[in-house]
């Protein structure tokens, strides 16, 4: 896609904190961390969502999560538990339309969802 900021990062046309890649993916430092570990893992094919992906491309999405054992691995986080998310359309709060899935650990993290009682 012509104006993907993923695009350029997954490209190497626009600089990103790299933190592991493959040949199919590339995992870089969210600029605007959640957690003290926040990586987005991302194809180096332009796919918006994991679910368009999965319909054209399982292996490609199985080599994503292989490159998030990957960045857990390096970022310390793989026996102390991290959280892997990407969302999938407006109503999720996807932001940009290429599929990423966000690796956030470092510390105790929460509940993932709250629901309102009554």
């Amino acid at each position: 896609m012509a104006d993907c900021i993923f695009c350029f990062i997954a490209s190497g046309d626009l600089e990103a904190t790299v933190v592991a890649e493959s040949d199919t993916a590339v995992a870089f430092r969210d600029q605007s961390p959640a957690a003290p570990v926040h990586v987005l893992v991302v194809p180096r094919e332009h796919h918006e969502s994991a679910a368009e992906m999965a319909r054209v491309d399982a292996q490609g999405v199985a080599d994503l999560f292989a490159l998030v054992g990957e960045v857990a691995r390096g970022e310390g986080v793989e026996t102390t538990g991290y959280r892997v998310l990407t969302n999938v359309g407006a109503d999720a709060g996807q932001e940009v339309a290429h599929l990423h899935l966000h690796v956030v650990g470092g510390g105790p993290l929460g509940a993932l969802l709250s629901r309102p009682r009554g």
